[in-house]
């Protein structure tokens, strides 16, 4: 997922997952199901069946029985060649978000904004 950076790409994105997904693996290590990429926003193909360019993937869903999510668009036979092709389904981690749990409003805020600490 290359990316160019916009002003608003440089700004904190709250992303709401399962609490049973599992944590984001490292870039290349291989898909875990974690979904990060897919709610941050749709792949090419996502774009097509969620027609927007931002936000979660109307194509996700989460997989109770495997506890992780999986793409909707995949299907099987035929399509899931494709798609999968499309996806790169199955080539590694490629989501370059940094995951940041902290529960605190503060780290939100952009460094210069965060109140001082006595």
């Amino acid at each position: 997922m290359h990316r160019t950076p916009s002003p608003s790409s440089l700004l904190p994105q709250i992303i709401h997952m399962h609490p049973q997904a599992a944590p984001k693996p490292a870039m290349g290590a291989a898909c875990n199901g974690c979904g990060l990429c897919c709610l941050a926003e749709p792949c090419p193909v996502g774009v097509l069946l969620s027609r927007s360019r931002s936000g979660p993937c109307k194509a996700l869903r989460w997989d109770a029985l495997q506890q992780q999510y999986r793409c909707g668009a995949l299907g099987s036979g035929l399509q899931a060649s494709l798609v999968g092709r499309w996806i790169a389904a199955g080539k590694g981690c490629d989501c370059d978000l940094e995951v940041d749990l902290s529960p605190t409003i503060e780290s939100l805020l952009p460094p210069a904004s965060k109140p001082p600490h006595d």
